[in-house]
């Protein structure tokens, strides 16, 4: 079986284990939201054997990722399950929610749901770990980004970068704390928000 590949997982694999080990180094249970390939799953459950690390994608790409995980080893790396934002969340909360290159796949309106499912499903303290490309201060930071939003946007035009602002904005009305914005390659930031427990900022 051919097993599907994006080089872009392969490349940003490592920089994202750098960010994710130090945070998820106390944690037990991970949710990823766009699996896709399964290329970052298998990798981080491998360096990350600690941790119980739950696949999740769409029923349209749930065939891709299912050959990608294909003939694994890993005890840790749990059957995937079919999920989208809107549907209901699963019924066991995990430590931290990660997800990678698809908020500007989303719509905007798909956005504001994972964040508000996220209100109600992250327990306290929980960690909502987000890769990927952002605008900051409404501005692309590289005419690459820019370049690669309008592709986007020709191809849906509910697609596109997100602003950073708007998206904290969503996570601080989630009760989400921001607790890490790390610069990656290729103009990419790994955000980290931290739910705090204080209703005072929903």
């Amino acid at each position: 079986m051919d097993k599907p590949h994006s080089e872009a997982c392969e490349r940003n694999k490592v920089p994202i284990l750098q960010c994710l080990r130090p945070l998820y180094a106390p944690l037990h249970t991970v949710f990823e939201i766009g699996s896709g390939t399964g290329q970052h799953a298998l990798h981080f459950a491998a360096a990350m054997p600690h941790l119980s690390w739950q696949c999740s994608e769409t029923l349209a790409q749930m065939d891709t990722l299912q050959r990608g995980l294909a003939g694994h080893a890993l005890r840790n790396l749990a059957l995937p399950r079919v999920f989208a934002v809107g549907q209901p969340w699963p019924e066991t909360a995990c430590d931290a929610v990660f997800t990678a290159n698809t908020l500007h796949i989303m719509g905007w309106d798909e956005v504001q749901q994972l964040f508000a499912g996220l209100a109600g499903w992250l327990p306290l303290q929980g960690l909502f770990t987000v890769y990927g490309p952002f605008n900051v201060g409404g501005r692309f930071t590289s005419d690459g980004n820019a370049r690669f939003d309008a592709s986007l946007r020709a191809a849906d035009p509910r697609r596109g970068l997100r602003d950073f602002e708007a998206v904290d904005a969503l996570a601080r009305a989630a009760g989400l704390q921001l607790l890490e914005d790390r610069a990656m390659p290729a103009n990419n930031r790994c955000l980290s928000w931290r739910r705090s427990g204080d209703d005072s900022l929903r």
